[in-house]
């Protein structure tokens, strides 16, 4: 790594800065790196993994039942596990679904979160799939939808994934 990349991945996630898109609750995304897989920013702990996957143009939002809103599928990195392995774990856990080919890397996404206003970063991964399987709710996840980004939910979307969803949108 030269000294010009690491610098960038030492980049501090400046709680002054205006956020990207921040909730009602006070978490905001304040930076999205798309660095380089595994050379993950040093300056604030990166605990998760995200997931956008997309089918037919709509990507896969879940529905959380201890949060009450819509997110992208994901949640922690398990000690000795990697973020790409640990959004693949959850995307199935959560959902079970598969992607077809192996996740692509998106970039870091870097977050200040209440209500201590705590700084973290979440590895972000994108995938396709031709095929879905069949939901059966969970302990955590009571339904699942593949949404537009622009139709209305039923309920509350939480507003840093439907960010983060976007930038995973195939442009085509």
């Amino acid at each position: 790594m030269t000294a010009d990349e690491a610098g960038k991945h030492q980049r501090v996630i400046d709680r002054m800065t205006e956020p990207l898109v921040a909730d009602d609750h006070g978490n905001a995304l304040i930076v999205f790196d798309h660095g380089a897989e595994g050379v993950a920013p040093t300056d604030a702990p990166m605990p998760a993994a995200l997931v956008a996957l997309w089918h037919s143009g709509r990507v896969l939002m879940v529905f959380d039942r201890f949060r009450q809103s819509w997110e992208l599928s994901g949640g922690v990195i398990e000690p000795e596990e990697t973020p790409r392995q640990a959004a693949t774990r959850e995307l199935l856990e959560e959902t079970g679904q598969s992607p077809d080919c192996p996740l692509q890397f998106v970039g870091y996404a870097g977050f200040v979160l209440a209500p201590d206003q705590h700084a973290e970063y979440a590895a972000l991964f994108t995938g396709h799939i031709e095929n879905p399987r069949s939901f059966r709710a969970n302990d955590e996840i009571s339904a699942i939808r593949w949404w537009d980004l622009y139709e209305p939910l039923p309920g509350r979307v939480q507003p840093l994934d439907a960010y983060l969803a976007r930038l995973t949108q195939d442009p085509s």
